[in-house]
This record gives C-alpha cells, sequence and structure tokens, in this order.
C-alpha cells in the first residue's frame, strides 16, 4: 500500500489547505481511510477536503486539528471559507486516471442519461446531495476491480 501524497507543482490551483494537509499525513503516515474514520466521514469525502473541492465542517477542522497535528487556528484560516470547486482540474484532464473517468461520462454519459430518465423521468442528479465510495474487488483469477459507487439525490 502506498501513501496518497501531493506534489504541489503538479497542481497549481490547489489551496494552501492542500500543502499543510498532506504535508501532516504524510508525516504521520495515515491513509485517507484513517483519517476518515477519525472524522466520521468515508474516504472520499475526507480526500475532498484535502484537494479543497469540500467544505470542512467546524468539528472536522477540530479532528483534522487533533488528528494531523495541526494548529487549530492555522487549519480554521485555511479551511473556515467556501470550497471552489471544479478548478483544480483542467479540461479535457491530463493525469490518466482522472481521464480515464472523464473517457467513461464521455462514453457512456448519454447511455446513463436515458437508463436514468427512464427510471426517475425529466431531472437531474444531485451532485450536492451526494455520496460516493470506493471498494476493491478481487476475482477468482486475482484480477483486481475498482468498484466506484455515486449515490445522488433525484
Amino acid at each position: 500500500m502506498s501513501l496518497a501524497t501531493l506534489d504541489p507543482s503538479q497542481h497549481p490551483y490547489l489551496p494552501e489547505s492542500s500543502t499543510t494537509l498532506f504535508r501532516a499525513k504524510a508525516t504521520k503516515k495515515l491513509t485517507f481511510e484513517q483519517i476518515a474514520q477519525h472524522l466520521g466521514r468515508n474516504e472520499v469525502a475526507a480526500a475532498a477536503i484535502f484537494y479543497g473541492q469540500a467544505k470542512a465542517s467546524p468539528e472536522d477542522i477540530q479532528k483534522l486539528s487533533e488528528l494531523l497535528g495541526i494548529p487549530h487556528e492555522t487549519l480554521e484560516g485555511q479551511l473556515g471559507g467556501f470550497p471552489d470547486r471544479g478548478r483544480t482540474v483542467e479540461m479535457p484532464p491530463k493525469e490518466p486516471l482522472i481521464y480515464r473517468l472523464y473517457e467513461i461520462v464521455q462514453n457512456y454519459g448519454y447511455a446513463y442519461k436515458a437508463v436514468l430518465n427512464e427510471k426517475f423521468g425529466d431531472g437531474i442528479m444531485s451532485a450536492i446531495s451526494f455520496s460516493t465510495k470506493v471498494e476493491k474487488e478481487t476475482d477468482a483469477d486475482g484480477n483486481n476491480w475498482a468498484v466506484i459507487t455515486l449515490r445522488g439525490k433525484w
């Protein structure tokens, strides 16, 4: 298992909090799963705070301060505002894994839309009243499969 780290030179649009959080994460040798357990969130939600893509609650700030050894005032100043979502990835994405996720929507987006409209009628899936999770499955041949669940209010 390798830990997710951050090279700020490769992510020039991330907020200051990202560098602060990732440095502390690396120092403490914590996974997003461990951080998420401490926060009482899922690991994607915890990672989204690190990338400035989700708002940290006052409780999140307190728990991150305790877990990562970052002064509360520092985190409160860096995480106390509202996230600026969507700016951090150029389009189309160049990072291969993010590009593959983009490619899935390019190739299957209208199919998803048609099936969702048949099942729910006209509307859209919320990205605000939304949750997601990532799971790992291993098949009988030993191949690993990524299972990504997207759950949005209609």
